[in-house]
């Protein structure tokens, strides 16, 4: 005995709606349970939907921390010594040399396989252009200070190698690059009768 094609297809018609109710229901059933909703606190709309974010900012603001932490603030050294020249120590870390070419000339955000720049065989040579030491005067929350300026001129030589993925594929070999970067190094030396050491008076 043959069964009619058409209560065939309906009767697995009807099992496939079966199937797809239940599959709603179960993830219905499940959504409360992960933990991307807000139960149990306030209520933030559209707000407690995730969003995809850019590793480039987290990046950026620990760029921004380095920085801050390691270039940017102003260090008070000591008295100079009487009959002592002061000479600057200090000269820019390779570190600070690169972040200071990457404001200028950067390589990074580029697209893998579309454009991308890389910096190759880097040598950094870096001269000492002036040190000197400016006249005592009154710094506010420093107290009397003599300035202590120390500017560097540093030239990176390397090779520069552009990558263009689209439309046309090509790449650029620039062999020798050369850029200068200028960076100072300024500090302060405090004046008169300082006192150090845990009996010191603040």
């Amino acid at each position: 005995m043959l069964s009619d094609p058409r209560s065939a297809r309906a009767a697995s018609t009807i099992a496939i709606a079966m199937r797809l109710r239940f599959l709603i229901v179960s993830v219905a059933a499940a959504v409360p349970l992960c933990g991307c909703t807000t139960n149990g606190g306030p209520y933030l709309g559209a707000y407690s939907i995730p969003i995809v974010v850019s590793p480039w900012y987290q990046k950026h603001q620990e760029d921004k921390f380095w920085e801050h932490e390691r270039y940017e603030r102003v260090p008070i050294l000591g008295p100079i010594t009487q009959g002592g020249v002061p000479k600057a120590l200090d000269p820019p870390s390779d570190d600070q040399v690169m972040r200071a070419l990457e404001k200028v000339r950067p390589v990074q955000g580029g697209t893998p396989l579309l454009w991308e720049r890389q910096r190759l065989n880097v040598r950094i040579v870096k001269d000492l252009i002036a040190d000197y030491v400016d006249p005592v005067r009154v710094y506010p929350l420093v107290g009397p200070a003599q300035q202590h300026h120390a500017h560097y001129k540093c030239t990176i030589y390397y090779h520069e190698r552009t990558y263009n993925g689209w439309p046309i594929p090509f790449r650029l070999d620039d062999v020798d690059t050369v850029e200068v970067i200028y960076i100072d190094h300024n500090h302060l030396h405090m004046v008169g009768d300082v006192e150090f050491g845990p009996s010191a008076e603040y």
